[in-house]
């Protein structure tokens, strides 16, 4: 088994939630970044959403987490995705945050 490791996603979410990765494959999803490139404290949401069900605090991973102003929160998490699983985000303040998942796929 080929083992590729990648930048899976990036997304800015403008005023909803926005997918941020959509597995075609098997993958670990090894880290998650959110960027608040404006001057004021912005919340982040990661939901994970297994068959592509809709994103609601059941599937939260982090949820309404504040970001302080032009900084960047990481979670490492080791999630595991099988193909059609999502990671959808949504941020408090529209545009406020840059989304970033790194990790890997299993083919």
């Amino acid at each position: 088994m080929a083992t590729s490791y990648l930048t899976l996603g990036q997304q800015t979410p403008a005023g909803s939630n926005a997918d941020l990765y959509t597995a075609a494959a098997a993958t670990v999803v090894s880290t998650i970044a959110a960027c608040n490139t404006t001057a004021s404290a912005a919340t982040a949401t990661v939901y994970v959403r297994v068959a592509a069900a809709s994103a609601t605090t059941a599937n939260a991973l982090v949820y309404q987490q504040t970001v302080p102003a032009y900084s960047t929160s990481t979670w490492t998490l080791g999630v595991t995705l099988a193909s059609t699983d999502k990671i959808t985000v949504a941020s408090g303040t529209s545009g406020a945050i840059t989304f970033h998942a790194f990790g890997s796929t299993i083919a």
